[in-house]
């Protein structure tokens, strides 16, 4: 029966600006048509406007507020939601919207303003059609409140809903002169088709994927992405370009954090209104003095709090009635306390606030129009232009000291502490349209979204620098696991992986930090690995070529017309060979000479210069001064009793030439160097795609799937059959597979399959069927294949459970392929050397789904292995192509169905010609389906 079409016709409302095609990706993945979904929770999001709404599930209660929505409507927007001027039985048409318990419709309502007391100012609504993977759309939205980009995030928090009930495709009515209601639904990013009927347009949008791959969830993610970076940096304006700032907990103490901060404050010239909270001081620091925040002018942007942690949430909630926009909370001892830090949750929800903090240092930003130093960090920030969010204030502190040391200096800085709503996320968002920062550096001891940080600092990486510090890297714990693919999957390879792919050069210390970000803030991009070491120190020089050969750079041979210049210039003493030795004595201006004739072999990318002063000769100077910077090339040197890690060799002339990083030690400059590079490796190599694949049949993957977790609620692994069609569905090149019970039936599969053939044994509890006795190979007869199934069967007793029945492989390379599901990062794909020793040799390389053609293949040279098996030498010369091809099946498997717990290929037989699955094991588990590009704060 076709649904009221009063009843799902939908209204206008101007939506944010459409992205590009992006990163790939896709929303998360909807279960089977029909199955129930949990009740989705409120969540916050913010507006274009950098206004914060809740948004959350519409029920009984909200009747009355649904019929003063519509009600309140204008004549044209009511005749173009519901096709006339005057609906006639509103309450009636409504009523079914927030029917409890309905598995035919979802509706998502918009609330702004504190609570209690909220205003419903959006809701968008769904009905299940005929058809139950289909389902009818409709938005409505207050009119004093489009504009602002609501349509759109109502219409996206309703498609994630939609979803995970099973609906795949919403579909639409929309009048010819609802321009309005059709740019939302382009604006989305989903697929959509719109065909034209008479007075309407007949809309569909498509929710989910084909298994196929498809550029249209690209486009969706980048959507959803410049979407939120609009929202985001409006809401952050109150935290790092406030108006005003009151500092609540304001002390005459010195020693006070609370003095400390209003001092830097101060002191760091804050070019808005300062004001202060102190209810036993009339003025702090030349401030006027408010008793509480409640008395705090109207319009403050910004409030601090350095009040004691018992007192934080009643200063937050002050700060709320009175119109604060934003909260920066330097108090540490809530997040230990839950009531504390649920009080305070509830306070910042209440009022639509943003915080920094808890237990944080503060926030800076330099910007000369703003001069804002909200920390008790000592001292002045140090103006510059690399961005910083940590999530320890010490590493704050530190990153502050050193980046001052060596002239580079912060343009913002954030430390989100405890984290409870302002993370590297927003920041990374910031950055992106921050002209004012040409570098960012991350810390981060958690992810709350390490999906949506990876998209966002891709996205950041293409256009700047983005440096992170590792921590956690050397766990003691490794989380139990049943598979060698989970085994090898840590939260620490789960991060590196996540790097790697985003393009974040990871490192493992703050000097390693501050010396890249030197490097890449002075120099420009090398577009090679290519070194050329010239020095007047042999001894350091052998040191420099070690120290690069470690960071993956090489140091090629000068070519003839390199060498006679330098032949020419230098005594017969020198080495001409890369690393070059000048001698100690030469004249600093021969020096020079030899530096340039290096710079302009073809065959370098970039240049270490290494000096050591003497009685007679310093040349490094004047080096700045003459590098041929015309020709693009970084250039960086290390002094021989350097103290200082790093310090910067200015030009004479500024606007002619470029500061050079000088080191105290080659290895560091090995490190900086080659940190550079890969950088400039990731940035100027293609995207990848994430590529069609043929022969995926994704429905009935998703289908076997639910009839297991059917039949087994908490998991488990598959049985041989199953795990054989699971891997069918998506296009894997399977060996045939037989499963017998007995040796009779052995015998007959032994028929089926071809001769010779391989006996497995299924047993429970059995990892390593070579190890444990449970494989028989080369078996060509009956009479063997009987013995065998009897052998295998006094070996495992009663926990044997049949035997799998395999044509032989032709012999191969074994390799390992294998996926570990996170609830966080989402699946990580392992790649490595297989076979029974796969453990021992612990050769592997990891991705995150979704995997690009560009990912698969650079998971084969990423191996230690990597150039003999597969490089230019490589002999013999593997099917290349096929191992590929099942890197991103199972990669599409990972991201198509997030069931699959752990999968493991081992082994995975490779030969000149062919690729082949010889044996796999499946684990499935109750996965909530997620959405990674959902927009939503955290609660």
């Amino acid at each position: 029966m076709e649904p009221d079409r009063s009843a799902t016709t939908v209204m206008p409302d101007e939506a944010g600006q459409p992205g590009q095609p992006g990163q790939p990706g896709q929303p998360g993945q909807p279960r089977q048509p029909g199955q129930t979904v949990p009740t989705t929770q409120t969540v916050r999001a913010v507006l274009t406007d950098g206004r914060v709404v809740e948004l959350r599930p519409l029920g009984p209660d909200d009747l009355d507020d649904l019929l003063r929505l519509h009600q309140d409507l204008p004549e044209r927007d009511t005749y173009l939601r519901f096709f006339t001027t005057h609906p006639v039985g509103l309450p009636e048409l409504l009523g079914p919207l927030v029917r409890p318990g309905d598995a035919h419709r979802v509706t998502v309502g918009a609330f702004a303003g504190p609570t209690p007391g909220q205003t419903l100012i959006g809701a968008a609504h769904c009905e299940v059609l005929s058809d139950p993977a289909e389902a009818e759309v409709a938005i409505v939205v207050d009119h004093r409140q489009q504009a602002h980009g609501l349509g759109t995030l109502l219409l996206e928090h309703l498609a994630s809903a939609a979803r995970r009930r099973g609906v795949r495709r919403f579909v639409a009515e929309v009048l010819t002169e609802n321009a309005a209601m059709v740019r939302v639904f382009r604006d989305a990013g989903l697929p959509m088709t719109m065909r034209l009927a008479g007075s309407s347009y007949l809309v569909t949008l498509r929710l989910t994927e084909d298994g196929a791959g498809d550029a249209g969830y690209a486009s969706y993610a980048a959507a959803v992405g410049e979407r939120e970076r609009l929202a985001d940096v409006a809401s952050l304006s109150a935290l790092l370009r406030p108006r005003s700032v009151a500092v609540v907990g304001a002390s005459r103490r010195p020693d006070a954090v609370g003095h400390a901060v209003l001092a830097n404050l101060l002191a760091g010239g804050y070019t808005g209104t300062a004001h202060a909270v102190n209810p036993h001081a009339d003025v702090v620091a030349d401030v006027r003095c408010f008793p509480s925040a409640r008395d705090l002018p109207a319009g403050v942007d910004l409030a601090v709090l350095c009040v004691p942690a018992a007192a934080v949430a009643q200063a937050a909630e002050e700060c709320g009635e009175r119109g604060v926009h934003a909260l920066v909370v330097v108090t540490s001892g809530v997040t230990d306390h839950p009531e504390r830090a649920n009080a305070l949750r509830a306070a910042v929800r209440k009022y639509g606030m943003r915080m920094v903090g808890p237990n944080c240092l503060g926030v800076v930003n330099t910007a000369e129009d703003v001069r804002l130093n909200a920390t008790f960090a000592r001292g002045p920030a140090p103006t510059g232009r690399v961005g910083v969010v940590t999530q320890s204030g010490g590493v704050g502190i530190a990153l502050l000291e050193q980046f001052a040391a060596v002239e580079l200096g912060v343009s913002s800085m954030v430390s989100t502490g405890d984290k409870f709503d302002v993370s590297s996320n927003d920041l990374l968002m910031w950055w992106q349209r921050d002209d004012a920062t040409d570098l960012a550096v991350v810390y981060v001891e958690s992810f709350g979204n390490p999906r949506k940080f990876g998209l966002l600092a891709r996205a950041l990486a293409a256009r700047k620098p983005v440096l992170a510090v590792r921590t956690g890297t050397s766990e003691v714990a490794r989380r139990a696991a049943a598979s060698h693919t989970a085994a090898s999957a840590t939260p620490a390879v789960n991060r590196d992986a996540l790097f790697d792919q985003a393009g974040v050069l990871a490192m493992d210390n703050l000097g390693d930090v501050v010396a890249t970000a030197c490097v890449l803030s002075w120099q420009p991009l090398p577009t090679g690995n290519r070194v050329a070491v010239i020095g007047n120190v042999g001894g350091i020089g052998v040191l420099a070529a070690d120290a690069c050969a470690r960071q993956g750079l090489t140091l090629p041979e000068l070519n003839e017309v390199t060498r006679a210049e330098l032949r020419s210039l230098l005594p017969p003493t020198a080495s001409l060979r890369n690393p070059v030795d000048t001698t100690a004595d030469v004249p600093d201006e021969i020096f020079h000479r030899c530096v340039r004739a290096v710079l302009d072999d073809p065959g370098v990318d970039s240049v270490l210069v290494l000096t050591a002063p003497t009685a007679v000769t310093d040349p490094l100077p004047r080096l700045a001064d003459e590098v041929p910077w015309e020709l693009g090339l970084p250039v960086v040197a290390v002094r021989v009793g350097q103290t200082a890690l790093v310090d910067a060799l200015h030009p004479t002339d500024p606007t002619a030439g470029r500061p050079v990083p000088v080191f105290s030690d080659p290895a560091n400059a090995a490190v900086a160097l080659g940190k550079a590079v890969r950088y400039g490796s990731w940035r100027n190599r293609p995207a990848g795609t994430v590529p069609d694949l043929p022969n995926i049949d994704v429905d009935a993957a998703r289908a076997l799937v639910a009839e297991f977790l059917t039949a087994h609620p908490d998991g488990g692994w598959l049985d041989p059959e199953g795990v054989v069609m699971l891997l069918g569905h998506v296009g894997l090149p399977v060996a045939g597979v037989r499963v017998a019970r007995n040796a009779d039936e052995a015998v007959m599969a032994f028929h089926e399959v071809g001769r010779p053939v391989a006996l497995k044994a299924a047993a429970a509890d059995v990892l390593h069927k070579s190890r444990a006795g449970g494989v028989l190979l080369n078996l060509s007869d009956e009479a063997g294949v009987r013995d065998g199934f009897g052998v295998l069967h006094r070996r495992f007793g009663s926990a044997l459970t049949g035997v799998v029945v395999q044509p032989m492989a032709a012999p191969g390379r074994e390799l390992l392929v294998g996926v570990s599901g996170d609830p966080m990062f989402g699946p990580l794909v392992a790649f490595g050397l297989g076979g029974v020793d796969t453990d021992l040799i612990g050769d592997r390389t990891h991705r995150l789904a979704p995997l690009t053609d560009l990912d698969a293949r650079e998971m084969l040279t990423a191996l230690r292995a990597g150039p003999a098996l597969f490089g230019e030498r490589a002999d013999p010369r593997l099917d290349t192509d096929g191992i590929v091809n099942v890197l991103l099946r199972v990669g599409r498997l990972a991201e198509l169905v997030p069931e699959v717990a752990e999968l493991d290929l081992n082994p995975v037989v490779a030969t000149t010609s062919s690729c082949v699955v010889v044996d796999a094991r499946v684990r499935l588990a109750p996965a909530e389906p997620g959405d990674p590009f959902l927009r939503r704060l955290p609660t």
